[in-house]
């Protein structure tokens, strides 16, 4: 049996230690959110709920899902979300493969366009106004479309492909397969970790983002969740007890019971962020190959 010397003894309590600290600081906001979600008004606004819930209700949550909206939103995130996810992981790779092709004429261009793109961008306006001339503002497309591709998720896709041993990509190619083959039969099922990574990445950033739909929706039926708790974050205050608010009139004191707002916030926030928690582990397993993209290869 190997001995353990004492200073690395030291060194995994040092690390047990600042673990378990960062474990504290993430997790004690998550469970201060649920707590507050289930607890009375006249605990919540003394301030006496930590992590516990004081005076158990789910009165917020009852009335939060009474909100017709809170289910548009649902269905709008999950569409632009899968569909954005989607997009970008087909088109990314459709570009990065021909840049691991032997060649191809276009890849010095492509890759310095590429790299243009990635010091310089448009900006918020010209963006717009690339909208609004392609008939995108206000529809679903918006959305969906502008992160089809993207200059670094390129580079890294092609970094991975290049990984993948060319034998297999030759001994395809002589018994008859095409490019189209080669990458969808071949390269994609080998980079599943890759794309899981990707996906989980994906879904994330479109699932938690609200300034597009703030500047090119109008619609409130074309809201993603983000933009409803957004109107809720926004829209109640402590008068709200006494009457009907929120981002769809939800009924704050239909039952009877006083409600403080910051309940129906902390309500609204864990409807919100149940869908990516849900699905978080079953995409963790191939976060440490996923995420070691590049640093082999370049």
């Amino acid at each position: 049996m190997r001995k353990v010397s004492l200073g690395s003894r030291a060194f995994d309590a040092v690390n047990i230690f600042i673990m378990l600290l960062i474990l504290v600081v993430v997790l004690y906001p998550i469970l201060n959110i649920i707590a507050t979600s289930l607890s009375s008004a006249r605990y919540i606004s003394s301030g006496s709920v930590a992590i516990w819930p004081r005076g158990f209700t789910v009165q917020a949550y009852a009335n939060v899902l009474k909100d017709a909206l809170i289910y548009k939103g649902y269905m709008n995130s999950i569409l632009y979300a899968v569909g954005s996810t989607g997009i970008m992981l087909l088109f990314t790779s459709l570009l990065a493969y021909p840049l691991t092709v032997p060649g191809f004429m276009g890849k010095k261009f492509i890759t310095i366009f590429l790299m243009i793109t990635m010091f310089f961008s448009g900006g918020l306006i010209p963006t717009y106004l690339l909208m609004r001339s392609m008939h995108l503002l206000n529809t679903v497309w918006v959305m969906i479309l502008p992160g089809a591709v993207g200059a670094y998720n390129v580079f890294l896709f092609r970094t991975f492909f290049l990984n993948i041993p060319t034998e297999l990509k030759e001994s395809a190619v002589i018994d008859g397969a095409n490019d189209i083959v080669v990458l969808f039969r071949i390269i994609l099922p080998l980079s599943k970790a890759l794309l899981a990574t990707f996906a989980l990445f994906g879904l994330v950033g479109s699932w938690n983002s609200w300034f597009e739909a703030l500047i090119y929706l109008k619609d409130q039926d074309k809201y993603p969740l983000q933009m409803i708790l957004r109107n809720y974050l926004f829209t109640l205050d402590t008068s709200a007890i006494q009457g009907r608010v929120g981002a769809g009139n939800v009924a704050i004191n239909s039952s009877g019971t006083a409600l403080d707002p910051k309940a129906i916030r902390m309500s609204v926030i864990i409807i919100t962020m149940f869908p990516i928690m849900a699905i978080y582990p079953f995409f963790q397993k191939h976060f440490t190959k996923g995420v070691l993209v590049g640093a082999i290869k370049g």
